[in-house]
């Protein structure tokens, strides 16, 4: 009977925690098919009139090399399930706005962009005051660890920004975006990656002004609390 009763108010619980403001109007949705997955399946959806409607083909995305861990933020996790933390190699899973683009060149998009340059850091040192912040330099010397955003490869030659720890919650994780994958199938460090011409497509749909989020989670959770949600 408890079981029974379980089953019945779980989806009720986790669409609860995972709640999609109304002036949201494009989802970026993330499903792998275990939460320990490197390779997973990207949906972008739209809304119009209350009801969402999947757009383009599904992308076939990396994440972290050991996949997915909870965030703090967004807590539906089980009990016997991790949290994500600083070098663990892990990608967040929960719901995250998308608050900006970034690149190597010039670029025009709905969404504000920012084009790097050699100066453009990331502090992922949790001990530092200016943890998970994105900051420019010229006395590299300051910092004890950091993530150069203007790299030698094209891993960020376009990306986006996603909202994760922005309260820079020590050795919670930090400098998390979606970006271009490095080869097919190659993990990440805890970011989310694809082929190029497929992030530029969607970069190229998003638009700020639709509030635009990241809801990335394994597939038994999401296929729980999508019914609630209005996804299919």
């Amino acid at each position: 009977m408890i079981k029974k009763l379980l089953f019945i108010l779980l989806p009720l619980i986790l669409s609860a925690q995972i709640n999609l403001p109304l002036s949201t109007k494009q989802l970026l949705v993330v499903n792998s098919p275990e939460l320990n997955s490197t390779t997973a399946s990207l949906q972008a959806y739209e809304r119009r009139k209350g009801k969402w409607y999947k757009v383009f083909d599904a992308i076939k995305v990396n994440l972290g090399r050991n996949g997915l861990a909870w965030s703090s933020q967004n807590l539906i996790k089980d009990s016997n399930e991790e949290l994500k933390y600083e070098g663990d190699g892990k990608a967040p899973a929960g719901l995250f706005t998308l608050s900006g683009f970034f690149g190597y060149d010039k670029q025009d998009f709905k969404f504000p962009y920012q084009r790097l340059s050699s100066s453009d850091i990331c502090v992922d040192d949790s001990d530092s005051l200016y943890y998970n912040k994105l900051l420019q330099t010229q006395d590299f010397s300051r910092y004890k660890s950091y993530e150069k955003m203007k790299r030698d490869d094209i891993l960020y030659e376009l990306g986006i920004f996603v909202d994760y720890n922005t309260q820079g919650l020590k050795k919670r994780g930090s400098c998390i975006f979606i970006h271009i994958q490095r080869a097919e199938s190659s993990p990440t460090s805890g970011c989310t990656s694809m082929q190029k011409e497929k992030l530029l497509k969607l970069m190229n749909w998003l638009e700020i002004s639709k509030k635009p989020m990241l809801l990335q989670l394994p597939r038994t959770r999401f296929l729980l609390i999508a019914p609630r949600l209005g996804l299919k």
